[in-house]
């Protein structure tokens, strides 16, 4: 076995790497419709007073407005819970024009399920009604709002016009067993990590429809700036024991499925990485190696392959490296507690 290379400047492998991205899969048209600054948004019922509003299964871009995360919300009785709030002010003022189309019942709660930009920066058009999320991702949010506004202004232009991060104002703490209630609704709560320090998951009881987050993606590659792939795995599997199959689950990106794959497709896609990059690691491949070594077909046929793939090396590869020169040095990451 050769010995580790020392991890290199990443800069070159950076622009090699978006090179390389440059020429990979297509996309699907975008249902967004940018001459009207649309983005077309649609409540589809999954549940009694349960719906979900799907975004494009990609990566963020001008043509689709950013729009790629499937957000929801769920009659009470009491009013709407609305879960997550979408990727710019334009998209909740949407969302929320469509909410008020869809069911009489007034907004009266929002709930963020981790601390990503696409879950929050909604927020403008919820600024009159209580927006719950859980200390570390109150904590996150605040930390990271200001370099996403300029991220994603650069990545979705004008869809991001007087977009300004409004947080959430109060903590959720989730209950020793779970049960949370908002009118009639009866809830199940379930705090994990690994996608970042705190990933949420709602299931709704008299339906069973489960939002999964953050935690869970399908038929895409997962993102990983704020991963812990050790603990998302662990997290996958107490997922899958808790969540009986059958179950309607709607990932934060991804189609919505009953199957059981989503989570399937997660837990296998950051298996084969975890080994991988152990192994390149140790063979002292350098992250333009990595991007030029194998990738299973079935993964390269996944939504944003092209360009997130290229983030996980980014973000994870020189942790498995910096493993490799200390045997015996954690792998936890930005997303660890």
């Amino acid at each position: 076995m050769s010995r580790p290379r020392h991890p290199r400047t990443r800069a070159i492998a950076l622009v090699a790497a978006l090179a390389l991205a440059a020429g990979m899969s297509a996309v699907a048209a975008p249902r967004a419709d940018a001459s009207r600054m649309d983005y077309r948004l649609q409540a589809r019922a999954l549940a009694p007073g349960v719906w979900v509003v799907e975004g494009d299964n990609d990566d963020f871009s001008v043509a689709n407005g950013c729009n790629i995360i499937n957000t929801g919300f769920i009659a009470t009785g009491a009013g709407v819970l609305v879960i997550n709030t979408g990727t710019s002010r334009l998209y909740g003022e949407q969302l929320r024009a469509l909410i008020a189309r869809t069911t009489p019942q007034p907004v009266v709660q929002v709930l963020h399920l981790n601390l990503h930009p696409d879950y929050f920066l909604g927020n403008q058009a919820f600024a009159d009604v209580p927006r719950l999320a859980t200390p570390a991702t109150r904590a996150g949010m605040a930390r990271e709002a200001a370099s996403y506004e300029s991220n994603l202004y650069r990545l979705c232009g004008d869809w991001m016009k007087g977009t300004e991060a409004v947080l959430p104002d109060r903590d959720l703490q989730v209950p020793n067993d779970g049960r949370w209630q908002l009118g009639s609704r009866e809830f199940e709560l379930r705090e994990w990590k690994g996608h970042t320090g705190s990933d949420l998951v709602l299931i709704d009881k008299a339906s069973g429809v489960v939002f999964a987050g953050g935690l869970v993606f399908a038929q895409r590659v997962p993102t990983t700036p704020h991963a812990d792939v050790p603990a998302w795995l662990r997290s996958l599997e107490a997922f899958q024991k808790a969540v009986p199959a059958g179950r309607t689950v709607v990932p934060s990106h991804g189609p919505v499925h009953d199957d059981g794959r989503g989570a399937a497709q997660t837990r296998k896609f950051l298996e084969w990485l975890d080994a991988s990059f152990s192994r390149h690691a140790q063979q002292g491949l350098d992250m333009n190696e990595v991007l030029r070594a194998g990738v299973p077909d079935e993964f390269r046929g996944w939504a944003a392959f092209a360009t997130e793939y290229v983030r996980n090396v980014a973000h994870l590869y020189p942790r498995y490296e910096r493993a490799a020169w200390s045997p015996g040095a954690p792998l936890r990451g930005p997303g660890s507690r």
